[in-house]
């Protein structure tokens, strides 16, 4: 009898251990998701300000494309002075609070 108890207990251990470990992937997924998504934002944002400060609204409305779902894009040009700032939202599922995750590049206007 005390052999089938100790077997329902590893059971029961292994269970729990495969239950951790998936919280533990999906964690480190949504924290892979989120700096992906950072990076993303810090890379459209100082594309923004160069193409603004290079004068060029073409390409600037091009790098606005490259900005996550949803997010928001500031542009402050003034002074000789470039200011981009990009803000967007993640989440990727509708259990957890939303991160925001924002990006700011300052560039000096080129002349010309």
């Amino acid at each position: 009898m005390t052999r089938n108890r100790q077997r329902g207990m590893v059971t029961a251990e292994i269970a729990v251990g495969l239950l951790c470990l998936v919280v533990i992937l999906v964690g480190i997924g949504f924290g892979l998701g989120a700096m992906n998504q950072q990076v993303r934002c810090s890379e459209a944002a100082a594309e923004i300000a160069r193409q603004v400060a290079r004068g060029d609204d073409a390409a600037a409305d091009l790098a606005r494309q490259r900005v996550p779902d949803g997010a928001e894009v500031s542009v402050i040009d003034e002074g000789g002075r470039v200011e981009v700032t990009v803000e967007a939202a993640y989440r990727p599922f509708d259990l957890v609070p939303a991160i925001t995750t924002t990006a700011r590049s300052r560039i000096g206007s080129e002349p010309g």
